[in-house]
């Protein structure tokens, strides 16, 4: 065992199951099923998280009826073809060594849509309307409540007779369960509602069916917000007393936090980078004070340091560390074997996991893109024939090339002009609540040490220079140079780049920041030069602001910019300036839009590839790849997939 994590490395047991250690991949939406059952992607992803090590897998959320179909790509448990599929799964973790608990759920009125596309009929305790989804829900009748319990029985009957160890209710995220037990949504006159007992009564009730349909080695635990962090959502003090009165019929309780119902409840369910790490530390430790059972918790636990102090201090007894584990599966057998350092540490970024489900897609990780791609990629194979690789341009895409390209056994230099790597990450990480983005860098340079790549720093590429090495592979990872946009200028209002506002360039007083891109540079230069007492309009070529980027990560600066009072333009082309106006167009209508009496105007212009030393190789007879942004300008995302898209075959 690893003398630096000995409380992490430890068993745990949980009813009448031990778990290897405390590790856990709570439950997590991944769009990986098929028509609503296991798939072999599916398999395959969780399968690497158990030879990785970790000690329990909870499987993202079944639905218990058919009204619970939250999603088109949701896993359903409301009939017997369902068996097979959680079988195979279950033999593929127990052969690594992990434990596997399913989810069971019902979404009530938090309904995203439908498989056809169209608005899902929704229901709920009472008919109370989900502001994030603008639902209204009809209330459950009496006997709609019974089948609903008897389908949470029969789900747990299925998985349990697949080989599964043990069923989680999803009372969480303000989903059917705590849609009873809250009373702000809870107006039931009847049996089901009215002081705490009545509206507990309908987990009591599913949990008692659980029981009778399983056996008694079967753990039932149980899913909550400790706070929803909603103003109508269910609060610490309520979300404490259903967990006391529940405890002696549960065999663990997993912590999370927020609410589907709201926009800023909904950003705890995958808190970005801006929230502190293990920043539920302290409400969950007035829960283990008061609970006898196993205490779970999820929520920014991204580093096992953390998750060891977490479990030192006895705030709990497992720690869910989710992202963690789809940045890298292999955490736990690097703590067990003392090489945390060589964790690929996650960011918090959003932007692969929880940002690609809610497009629809399966969820993956910007560092990291063999997660949900298992199938994709298959094991990282030796090449046949080793090369000598030119890498030329130290970002995220010609590191990442760099580092698989090495791993497969290829003799690889990486060129990079500048004095240090990391290309524009290095500026990204300067705004406000970004800082720990530049992890990607710290990940990629550890990668590099590690694969033996040789790095030269300070020296600019040309042709001649590729001549004279004369490699058998170049692989060109420039980047991108910022363009100079079409202004009419009239007069002589500063104009500045995002990227010398980041590098220390001064503004007015009253700042314009035009932010064609709609990402997080905008919004996060509007927050830095706010903070810093600038007066801050942020005119957005686009209907809203942050629209490209996850909404998680948009709905928090959302929040912060209206906090600090920055004005938001959406809708707004910028046309020109002068002496003191700043001249913009509205994206639909074409009319002007005005903003008077500036002293700064920023810009957060699309950049475009650097596309010069291509050019400059027409006419040799060499192997030349070109990624990331010298094709076109895009995220860090692409540009790491297409490097280990490249160098897995290279």
């Amino acid at each position: 065992m690893s003398t630096a994590f000995p409380h992490l490395l430890s068993p745990l047991r949980i009813g009448k199951l031990t778990l290897r250690n405390r590790i856990v991949s709570t439950g997590h939406d991944t769009v990986l099923p098929v028509d609503c059952q296991v798939s072999p992607a599916l398999i395959a992803y969780h399968a690497a998280r158990a030879r990785g090590g970790v000690g329990l897998i909870v499987l993202q959320v079944s639905g218990v009826h058919e009204s619970a179909r939250y999603t088109s790509h949701a896993l359903m448990a409301t009939d017997d073809s369902c068996i097979p599929g959680y079988r195979a799964l279950a033999e593929a973790v127990h052969a690594a060594g992990a434990t596997l608990f399913a989810q069971l759920f019902h979404p009530g009125r938090e309904i995203m849509e439908t498989a056809d596309g169209m608005q899902a009929v929704a229901y709920s305790a009472s008919a109370v309307p989900s502001e994030r989804f603008h639902v209204m829900p009809r209330a459950l009748s009496e006997s709609e409540i019974a089948a609903l319990i008897a389908g949470y029985a029969a789900a747990a009957r299925r998985i349990r007779a697949a080989g599964l160890d043990g069923v989680e209710i999803v009372a969480s995220h303000g989903y059917l369960p705590v849609q009873f037990l809250n009373p702000r949504l809870n107006l039931r006159t009847d049996g089901y509602g009215g002081n705490l007992d009545g509206r507990l009564r309908f987990l009591r009730e599913v949990v008692a069916a659980i029981r009778a349909a399983v056996d008694e080695d079967c753990v039932v635990g149980l899913r909550i917000s400790l706070d929803e962090r909603d103003s109508e959502g269910l609060q610490e003090d309520e979300a404490l007393q259903a967990c006391v009165a529940l405890q002696d019929q549960l065999d663990y309780v997993s912590l999370v936090a927020g609410t589907s119902a709201s926009l800023g409840g909904a950003v705890h369910i995958a808190p970005p980078m801006a929230f502190p790490a293990a920043y539920l530390a302290t409400p969950a430790g007035r829960f283990r004070q008061a609970l006898s059972i196993p205490l779970l918790l999820a929520g920014r636990i991204n580093q096992p340091q953390e998750a060891e102090q977490l479990l030192a201090n006895g705030v709990v007894d497992a720690c869910g560390m989710t992202r963690a584990l789809i940045c890298d599966p292999e955490l736990p057998n690097k703590v067990a074997r003392q090489q945390s350092d060589a964790i690929r540490a996650c960011i918090a970024c959003n932007q692969s996991c929880i940002g690609r489900f809610h497009r629809g897609l399966p969820i993956s990780c910007i560092q990291n893109p063999l997660s949900g791609r298992e199938l994709q990629f298959g094991p990282l194979t030796p090449a046949s024939k080793p090369h000598r690789v030119m890498v030329v341009g130290g970002g995220p895409a010609g590191m990442q090339a760099a580092v698989i390209a090495a791993q497969r056994g290829h003799q690889v230099t990486l060129y990079e002009a500048a004095a240090q790597l990391g290309g524009q990450v290095l500026l990204a990480q300067q705004l406000p609540d970004r800082a720990e983005f530049g992890g990607l860098i710290t990940n990629l340079q550890y990668a590099l040490r590690a694969a033996g790549v040789e790095v030269v720093l300070r020296r600019r590429v040309e042709r001649d220079l590729v001549q004279q090495q004369a490699p058998d592979v170049l692989i060109l990872a420039c980047g991108a140079t910022q363009a100079t946009p079409r202004l009419e200028v009239g007069g002589s209002l500063p104009v500045h780049d995002s990227w010398d506002v980041l590098q220390g360039a001064s503004v007015g007083a009253r700042v314009v920041v035009s932010d064609w891109r709609a990402d997080w540079v905008g919004p996060g230069l509007a927050i830095r030069l706010a903070e810093a007492g600038h007066k801050v309009t942020l005119a957005v070529n686009a209907p809203l602001m942050g629209q490209a980027l996850p909404m998680y990560v948009r709905d928090q600066l959302a929040a912060r910019l209206h906090q600090l009072q920055v004005a938001i333009l959406p809708y707004a082309r910028l046309y020109g300036v002068d002496d003191h106006t700043v001249y913009l167009q509205h994206t639909a209508s074409e009319e002007a839009m005005l903003c008077e009496d500036i002293d700064s105007l920023v810009l957060c212009q699309p950049p475009q590839p650097d596309d010069s030393l291509r050019q400059q190789l027409d006419g040799l007879d060499l192997e030349v790849h070109a990624i990331g942004d010298c094709q076109t300008p895009r995220t860090a995302e692409e540009a790491i997939y297409e490097a280990t898209r490249l160098a897995w075959t290279l």
